[in-house]
């Protein structure tokens, strides 16, 4: 069935759409397997100390500081499609020869660190690649469908990849479950290639001359700062990302080393943490409407996040559930606050504004993932991983006082309208 334009009324009918969502539903299925495999292939085979482990978590994070601010503006000056298939190749280059050095005995740890970091860069364009080559695909009208399918594609595979992994790690052991993600990306690169739509050539330079990429970074990072609402909101993401990471670059070791789970079940416990941003994501629409859009951003992060005080109280045996439940909880009061602090951005921005202000918070949020994951290798040398766990829980949980001592405090609902009466509501 299609509309009168003859594009398909539906995009279950759309052979592009499907065939980039269907690729993309594998890869970040495979990505999950290497996001459990990779840190269990330096504790388990390689031997690496907890500083290591922290290493190579900032390893897999650092391109989000390095590269996130700059990467929209050279997509927008290339092929999208042919970059998104430059980078599956690169990854499957990559990711492949960890399983490749592993079976000739020359796996390092120096190889891990590489190919975390190279990974994170590929990575990076590819994400921003995709969202800007979708529009290329659907209608306006589809768009918001269209993301609404990759959305759940992705919170699937967030829950499912750790539990296949898991399953991988124990038939082929941790290395060779890469294998996996490795043919994940040919998948992916093989669906873009198969894509018949045109895309448009990228915009050519005006006669002037294009902006200065630093007068662009400048005026998204100006228009973030200068309003309330916004900066905390970066603030609280910023904060809550530093000790999140901790966690989750710290979780493996204590689960393998401190309570002595086998390594096939860490990604099943990890998995919870999913299962509570798809709760969490139910939930919001009549939470908001029960309690307010506002009010819910700043309770969810300072009330609900409590129970991840669980999380280094966990103990051997039926005990390891505190872990999962403790981590259920961050996650389920993220997607709360996180659903609509977003959507605050995306309404007060001017359109002109939007993506330079979605760059530069990204690079605020995510920016401090490496620097986590550095404070918690170094910390968790000197203190012990049970006492870091605890700084990382306290400190996640206290990260929503930046919502809390902000203008949302005084608000029952999100201000939608223009930044201007947002301001004003707020003074």
């Amino acid at each position: 069935m299609t509309d009168d334009t003859g594009s398909p009324s539906t995009i279950w009918r759309h052979r592009e759409f499907l065939l980039l969502w269907g690729g993309q539903a594998v890869s970040e299925l495979g990505s999950q397997v290497t996001l459990l495999a990779l840190p269990l292939v330096a504790v388990v085979l390689l031997g690496a100390s907890t500083f290591q482990v922290g290493l190579l978590s900032t390893a897999i994070t650092s391109a989000y500081l390095l590269v996130a601010l700059p990467a929209g503006a050279v997509v927008d000056r290339k092929p999208k499609r042919a970059l998104m298939m430059c980078c599956d190749a690169a990854q499957l280059l990559l990711i492949g020869s960890v399983p490749a050095a592993q079976a000739l005995g020359v796996l390092s740890l120096g190889q891990l660190y590489a190919v975390a970091l190279l990974s994170s860069v590929f990575a990076v364009f590819f994400s921003v690649a995709y969202q800007s080559y979708l529009p290329t695909l659907l209608r306006r009208d589809q768009l918001m469908d269209g993301n609404g399918k990759l959305a759940a594609a992705s919170s699937f595979a967030q829950v499912a990849g750790p539990s296949l992994g898991a399953g991988l790690v124990a038939a082929a052991g941790a290395a060779g479950s890469m294998t996996a993600d490795a043919a994940s990306y040919a998948l992916s690169a093989v669906s873009l290639l198969a894509i018949r739509t045109a895309e448009p050539a990228p915009a050519t330079a005006p006669a002037g001359g294009r902006p200065r990429l630093r007068e662009e970074i400048r005026a998204g990072l100006r228009y973030l700062l200068r309003d309330p609402i916004l900066r905390n909101s970066v603030a609280f993401n910023g904060t809550a990302n530093f000790f999140v990471i901790m966690v989750e670059t710290l979780g493996p070791l204590f689960l393998v080393r401190t309570l002595h789970l086998r390594p096939g079940y860490v990604g099943l416990l990890l998995a919870l943490g999913a299962v509570g941003g798809i709760v969490g994501g139910l939930c919001a629409k009549p939470l908001a409407r029960r309690v307010g859009t506002a009010r819910i951003s700043w309770v969810a992060m300072t009330v609900l996040t409590l129970p991840g005080l669980l999380i280094p109280l966990a103990r051997s045996g039926g005990w390891v559930v505190l872990f999962g439940l403790g981590w259920i909880s961050w996650t389920f009061a993220a997607t709360l606050s996180g659903i609509s602090l977003v959507s605050y951005r995306q309404a007060v921005c001017p359109p002109e504004l939007l993506g330079r202000v979605s760059a530069a918070a990204r690079w605020i949020n995510w920016g401090t993932l490496p620097l986590g994951a550095l404070v918690c290798g170094l910390l968790g040398s000197v203190l012990g991983i049970r006492a870091t766990l605890w700084l990382a829980v306290v400190g996640g949980c206290a990260a929503g006082l930046w919502l809390y001592f902000s203008p949302l405090r005084g608000m029952r609902d999100i201000p939608l309208g223009r930044s201007d009466g947002a301001l004003g509501a707020a003074a």
